[in-house]
């Protein structure tokens, strides 16, 4: 197993330095609530998708994946790419919608449909579901770089977190999505060489494929916990997940356009359908040369530890917090956003100008990302669950349909009441939380496929029922049918502005400071020997940021007469 040199933590602490530039840079361009929270509805869809593929997923999923892929096959492939799907069906069915409903918050158009009741009931039940699941992807960051990669628990998570407030609270979401994309590119390059290192390493790609048993084919494991109706049921998530997370429909109305805001999700679909492979086929290949592993969680890292040289092993850590950091800055950012127009500015009557709201949007990031900080360090004091995977599932499954069932339906369906929407979201959970109490005498309750089937079904039942017995007034209707007639016109929400494009210069400075560093770092401690692949990396980035710095210079606005 290799181990961190001078050079590795050089990349790493040149990362974290790369990081607080974007936020310095990001937050003197911001003035206002739309800037800080929705990015003043002026990006490029191709950076919304890359920022809403990096949120969707963290450190997280390379555990989860990887150690399915290195115990079941296939399947572990399979979870993934049910994602590509589920992008594309939430993009055509919510990626318009979002952009004309929301601007500063995904929860401000509840208000305008249903009332405040249903506003505050979602603002409450949600926050703590964020912070946790939250907290849960900051604990898998540490425990990666812990105890897969050697480097300090308590120390990544401390670092990390004050990384992600400082340009987060600096930045607003242009810090984040900016971030997102120079995390993406460093991501790619950790990355890319790990497939190839790992198949030679196993004998070819023949021998991963011989060594693999008939059942590890299958793309769906009756014989595990991974059968088809939890597949179909995992499927259900992802698309509600996708059309309804916070940080991620913030990436549909921060566009330029509808159509742009479409284009997000199907670019987000083919980031899944090819990064899937790329990120998690390695740990198939890991049967072969790491077998019988005592904790399947750290195939991924203990694959990083066996075949990267110096310098590579720290590209990768930077790209396991680069993963988690993307999610984490695009929770807090959205997470403040409701905070700050669904509570502050409810509350004080602010008007939506007030600069002093962007302040107090600053201010509820660095609460934000405080709490989570301190739930993951009570974490790591915890037992760790046999299946993160499972476990995740299983939350997602109990809160996630009725809180999203009222939020699509009010997009949909105009007979859907406020009584409907509000029966909808509490006895959905409360289905949800009894089903999961009697779990303690019957197991198959807390079945994350039954669980979430049995949620959503109740979800759907209960705001159908309810709207049915108990409509919206005349006055209610007439304002709701006002709201749909805006969904279908477009309105100032609707309107097309011009993409700005002004942070290409940034990325490709933020790109190739990156790359000179890996360079230099290798080159100085290899003692004339620097490993090739890490100096191939170093090339590649710094020939990725000529190239972006090319096409900065082509989309700058012309100089003023």
């Amino acid at each position: 197993m290799n181990t961190l040199t001078s050079a590795d933590y050089a990349v790493i602490a040149g990362f974290f330095l790369v990081m607080l530039g974007i936020g310095a840079w990001s937050g003197r361009r911001v003035r206002t609530m739309s800037q800080f929270f929705g990015g003043g509805r002026q990006v490029p869809w191709w950076l919304g998708g890359v920022s809403f593929y990096m949120v969707s997923f963290s450190a997280l999923a390379f555990i989860m994946y990887s150690e399915l892929a290195y115990k079941y096959g296939l399947v572990g492939l399979a979870l993934g790419w049910l994602s590509v799907p589920a992008a594309v069906l939430s993009a055509w069915s919510f990626a318009r919608r979002w952009r004309r409903v929301a601007e500063t918050s995904p929860l401000e158009y509840v208000q305008t449909r249903y009332g405040g009741g249903l506003r505050q009931s979602l603002v409450w039940l949600g926050l703590p579901t964020r912070l946790l699941d939250d907290s849960l992807k900051l604990f898998a960051i540490g425990t990666v770089v812990s105890a897969g990669l050697g480097f300090p628990f308590t120390t990544g998570i401390l670092v990390c977190s004050a990384i992600i407030l400082a340009y987060t609270f600096l930045g607003g979401l242009w810090a984040a999505l900016v971030a997102d994309f120079v995390q993406f590119a460093i991501l790619l390059a950790a990355v890319l060489w790990l497939p190839v290192l790992a198949a030679r390493h196993a004998g070819g790609v023949t021998a991963v494929f011989a060594a693999m048993p008939e059942e590890a084919w299958r793309l769906v494991r009756p014989d595990t916990t991974y059968s088809a109706p939890y597949l179909a049921s995992y499927f259900v998530l992802l698309f509600l997940n996708y059309s309804t997370s916070w940080a991620l429909v913030q990436r549909y109305y921060s566009c330029s356009s509808d159509r742009h805001a479409r284009r997000v999700g199907y670019l987000v679909a083919a980031l899944y359908l090819f990064g899937t492979a790329l990120f998690y086929s390695p740990a198939l290949a890991a049967r072969v040369f790491l077998p019988d592993l005592a904790n399947t969680k750290e195939v991924y890292p203990l694959l990083c530890r066996s075949l990267l040289p110096m310098g590579m092993l720290g590209m990768v850590i930077a790209a396991m917090f680069s993963a988690t950091m993307s999610t984490l800055a695009g929770d807090y950012n959205a997470v403040a956003a409701v905070l700050t127009n669904d509570l502050f500015r409810r509350r004080t009557g602010w008007d939506a100008a007030d600069r002093r709201l962007v302040l107090i949007g600053r201010w509820f990031t660095v609460l934000v990302g405080l709490a989570v900080t301190g739930l993951t360090l009570l974490m790591s004091h915890l037992q760790g669950s046999k299946d993160l995977f499972d476990t995740m599932a299983k939350v997602f499954g109990l809160f996630l349909p009725p809180v999203a069932v009222p939020m699509l339906a009010g997009m949909l369906w105009p007979r859907a009441s406020s009584a409907g929407a509000k029966a909808s979201l509490w006895i959905g959970v409360a289905a949800g939380l009894v089903a999961f109490a009697l779990g303690g005498r019957h197991p198959v309750l807390r079945r994350a496929d039954l669980l979430t089937f049995l949620t959503t079904g109740v979800a759907l039942l209960a705001i159908a029922a309810g709207s049915l017995f108990r409509p919206d007034s005349a006055a209610r209707r007439a304002e709701v049918e006002a709201f749909f007639e805006r969904i279908r016109v477009g309105g100032t929400s609707g309107e097309a502005r011009a993409p700005d494009y002004s942070f290409l210069r940034l990325v490709a400075g933020a790109l190739a400071a990156v790359g000179a560093l890996l360079w230099a770092a290798v080159m100085f401690v290899a003692d004339g020997r620097p490993p090739p692949l890490s100096l191939a990396t170093g090339v590649g980035l710094l020939a990725t940021a000529g190239a972006i710095g090319v096409l900065a210079r082509r989309a700058a606005p012309p100089p003023s007469p």
